[in-house]
């Protein structure tokens, strides 16, 4: 059955400041600095259909969208807005696996008594989230994680879509709509003469394998029949806490590695601080262009939550791993075996005393103006020089 569904909130940041300013509807809206090296965070359908994508340099977006309106991005308002949308799922069910602020899983298979088919349910959680939040979303249904997902995108914007015959309704689509077949193996499977996910599901694994790699062959084997296994995880904070990123194009200079590892590594450290956790374990996770994944931890001798300690030891756990330049597709830092309390670390008074006043003054701005109202110096876009 149908019991997976994927929630994504339409065009969420540009959502939640029409909320602000409701002189906004209708307009061509991008959530981006506007400056010459500003990027787009997120733009409105009527941007979209100018060409705009989010991740596109806001110069360009300029030029497809004279008139759009440029509005900063406010991170405390989307972080709040979040939160209502989290527990709202959790009124329909408690097994809810979050993504990111503006998506999530839900398992719904012990939901039918109250709220009927999937399809109903889905129904009436649009519903809530247009009346209780002011935004919209997007739900797609489908027996696995890999087909909800594909269905609510097909399911924009502001629809629903529950398949039940989720091979009818895969095969049939480009196989850039799949997990993980990003340009690089799009174009692979291209010279192959696969454009769809159905021709790809009629391809001998063999040749599959010949061209990208063993584990790569398998994943694609496996989701050109709507086959994933993962289930619906409700996460846990009182284990781990990480943050990853997948990237549209893979990354293999060094340098870049590092500031990812870097950014990483301070949402991780932010969510340490809010929780009130120190961690002693810091696990970085790797995957490369093949979709081969490659963990490495490191365990401290005092846990932290400093976030140069957490990049210094992401840092270190990475270089175990790396030979040489390889092509990365996702990177992820985690911090795990929690210690809750005081500063351990075996530093002079006065130093702790800094470290604590200089955390305490940065997690005030940041709770009062937004997570990204104090940026580490490194992770600023470099200037031109005068």
């Amino acid at each position: 059955m149908a019991d997976i569904i994927h929630v994504d909130l339409d065009a969420f940041y540009v959502s939640v400041e029409r909320g602000k300013d409701p002189a906004l509807a209708g307009r061509p809206v991008i959530v981006g600095g506007a400056g010459r090296r500003g990027v787009v965070l997120s733009c409105s359908y009527e941007a979209r259909e100018r060409g705009v994508r989010n991740g596109m340099p806001s110069a360009r977006a300029k030029r497809l969208c004279p008139d759009a309106v440029f509005v900063p991005p406010t991170f405390e308002s989307y972080t709040s807005a979040s939160r209502v949308f989290r527990s709202l799922l959790g009124e329909f069910t408690p097994t809810v696996e979050p993504i990111s602020l503006d998506e999530a899983f839900c398992d719904v298979s012990g939901a039918h008594r109250l709220y009927g088919t999937t399809h109903d349910l889905a129904e009436q959680l649009r519903a809530r989230v247009r009346h209780e939040l002011g935004l919209v979303c997007s739900v797609g249904g489908g027996e696995t994680k890999l087909v909800a997902k594909i269905a609510s995108r097909a399911a924009k914007p502001d629809g629903v879509l529950v398949v039940d015959d989720p091979v009818a309704f895969l095969h049939p689509l480009p196989i850039e709509d799949l997990w993980g077949v990003g340009d690089v193996t799009a174009g692979v499977l291209r010279r192959l003469r696969i454009t769809t996910i159905g021709e790809l599901a009629n391809t001998p694994e063999s040749v599959l394998r010949r061209q990208v790699g063993t584990a790569a062959a398998a994943h694609l084997a496996a989701v050109a029949w709507g086959k994933d296994p993962s289930p619906v995880e409700p996460r846990s904070d009182a284990r781990s806490t990480g943050a990853e990123e997948t990237y549209e194009s893979d990354i293999d200079a060094d340098e870049a590695i590092e500031a990812e590892l870097l950014r990483l590594s301070d949402r991780v450290a932010s969510r340490l601080v809010d929780a009130g956790h120190r961690a002693r374990t810091i696990t970085v996770k790797i995957r490369l262009a093949d979709y081969q994944t490659i963990t490495r931890s490191c365990t401290l001798a005092t846990p932290t939550s400093d976030v140069w300690t957490i990049f210094r030891t992401a840092a270190e756990a990475y270089n175990r791993f790396r030979r040489g330049r390889r092509s990365v597709r996702l990177l992820g830092v985690t911090a795990s075996g929690f210690v809750t309390g005081g500063v351990t670390e075996q530093l002079t008074f006065e130093r702790k005393a800094a470290f604590a006043q200089a955390e305490a003054a940065v997690e005030q701005v940041r709770g009062k103006f937004g997570k990204e109202a104090v940026r580490m110096a490194r992770l600023l876009p470099k200037r031109d020089p005068v």
